[in-house]
């Protein structure tokens, strides 16, 4: 019951042999008669309110003492006989022994993959920079009959290797500088004619040499247009192997697999992260 998160052993033995003790009065009184327990009552209540007049704070309480009171307060309503604690402090007791419960009940967890397969992971993560945790998870489900999700794969992924907090070279940026040649990048700029009319222009360049492949625009903007531009922009002898583009719904799934189709990878930028295609 202290604020630790684990208790010592030595701790933890001296708290179940008071537990123990107390339990042992219990079944002692258990055996008195009524009147002996009502005049003991009495007489215990009455040197608590003399402690209460004359404000002498009591001794903090030891674990083995908090859990006794809360195993006796289920037993009748213990609001009127509190005194040395406040209401509230007895519920937090309550709260803390559920936490603890339960804690120790879930202890156990999923079991940990073999080393030799976490070592396989990790090296298929090296190997292979640009493939995520679902891919990992594909390639074993496909190829090795290993059948693991995502998340398991994460929880095994190489420390220096993370996405979130590995080196730089794991980072967007990086990635698009070691691969520029080999990147492509679209994107749609609105501008305003004289009429009050709003044109939609597609611009796709080639990241490594910031070469513009294609330019076109249209005051309709639909994804079959789109696609289109894109297989004007792209030579069948290209030897690019992404297009980035972000999010928005013009790029949608059968465009993506149109693309894909020219033995082009899609690379979407992350969420809520304009600067990636900037």
């Amino acid at each position: 019951m202290t604020r630790h998160r684990s208790f010592p052993l030595v701790h933890f033995l001296l708290t179940g042999v008071r537990l123990s003790a107390e339990i042992v009065c219990l079944g002692r009184v258990a055996f008195r008669s009524r009147a002996s327990l009502v005049a003991e009552n009495l007489f215990l209540r009455k040197q608590l309110a003399f402690y209460g007049e004359r404000k002498i704070k009591p001794h903090r309480l030891r674990d083995a003492a908090r859990l006794a009171l809360l195993f006796w307060s289920r037993w009748f309503d213990s609001k009127n006989a509190l005194v040395v604690v406040k209401p509230a402090t007895l519920i937090g007791w309550h709260r803390r022994a559920f936490q603890l419960f339960w804690r120790w009940k879930s202890r156990g967890g999923m079991p940990q993959l073999p080393r030799d397969l976490r070592n396989l992971i990790a090296e298929m993560v090296r190997e292979n920079p640009t493939w995520g945790q679902a891919r990992i998870a594909a390639e074993l489900s496909l190829k090795l009959g290993i059948r693991i999700s995502p998340r398991t794969v994460r929880a095994d992924w190489p420390q220096e290797l993370s996405p979130n907090r590995g080196p730089a070279s794991r980072r967007w940026m990086t990635f698009v500088r070691n691969h520029a040649r080999a990147i492509v990048a679209c994107d749609f700029v609105v501008a305003m004619t004289l009429r009050f009319r709003i044109l939609y222009v597609f611009v796709v360049m080639e990241v490594g040499s910031r070469k513009l492949l294609h330019v076109n625009a249209t005051p309709c903007l639909t994804s079959s247009w789109t696609l289109q531009q894109l297989r004007e922009a792209i030579p069948s002898d290209h030897g690019y192997r992404w297009l980035i583009h972000d999010r928005s719904g013009v790029f949608s799934e059968d465009l993506d697999r149109s693309i894909e189709a020219l033995g082009i990878e899609v690379l979407k930028t992350p969420v809520r992260a304009p600067k990636t295609n900037a």
